[in-house]
C-alpha cells in the first residue's frame, strides 16, 4: 500500500470549473509542510481572539478545512504552534486564517496545511468574545459557507459548493 497522495491543483480546477470556482483574492502564506490540501469547509469568525477556536478544533475535523476570518488583523495571533499541532492530531486537512499566526517556526514540521495572511508575536486577546462558528464568511471577495468545499495550494484558495475531484 502506498502512502502517496494525489495533489490537486487549483489552476486545474479553475480550468475545468471556471464558473463554479470562487477564487479568494487574499494572498496567503504557507507555514506547515503541505502547501496543498483540500476538504469540507468549517467556518469561524472572530477578531483578535482565538477563544472558541480550540474547542472547535478539538471536536475533530477529519479531512476538513477550518477557515477563520479574523478580519485581516495583524496585531494579535489567532493560532500558535500548539494549536496547530492539536489540529493536525485531530485530523484536520488544513487551517486558513484571514489574520495572524505566531510561533511560525513551530509549524514547519507539521504534515498538514496552514495558511495565514499575517505573522505576529502578540498573543490573542484574552477577552470574553468566543467568536462565532458555522457562519457565512465574506472574505477575499467571495462568500464562504459552512459545508462548502475548499481546495488550496501555493497559487490560491478556491471554494466550490461541492467537491469536484475524483
Amino acid at each position: 500500500m502506498s502512502d502517496a497522495r494525489t495533489v490537486i491543483r487549483t489552476a486545474d480546477i479553475c480550468d475545468d470549473f471556471e464558473f463554479e470556482a470562487r477564487v479568494c483574492e487574499l494572498q496567503f502564506h504557507d507555514f506547515a509542510a503541505r502547501e496543498d490540501f483540500h476538504g469540507e469547509v468549517v467556518t469561524f469568525s472572530t477578531f483578535e481572539s482565538n477563544k472558541g477556536i480550540m474547542d472547535l478544533i478539538n471536536q475533530g475535523g477529519e479531512g476538513k478545512v477550518l477557515i477563520v476570518d479574523g478580519r485581516g488583523s495583524a496585531r494579535r495571533a489567532l493560532c500558535g504552534g500548539n494549536i496547530a499541532a492539536d489540529a493536525q492530531a485531530a485530523g484536520w486537512a488544513g487551517l486558513i486564517f484571514h489574520g495572524a499566526i505566531r510561533d511560525s517556526h513551530e509549524f514547519t514540521g507539521l504534515d498538514f496545511g496552514v495558511k495565514a495572511t499575517h505573522v505576529t508575536a502578540m498573543r490573542p486577546f484574552r477577552g470574553e468574545d468566543a467568536g462565532r462558528a458555522n457562519v457565512t464568511l465574506n472574505m477575499g471577495g467571495i462568500e464562504i459557507h459552512q459545508g462548502d468545499y475548499c481546495y488550496a495550494d501555493r497559487d490560491c484558495v478556491i471554494i466550490l459548493d461541492n467537491p469536484v475531484h475524483e
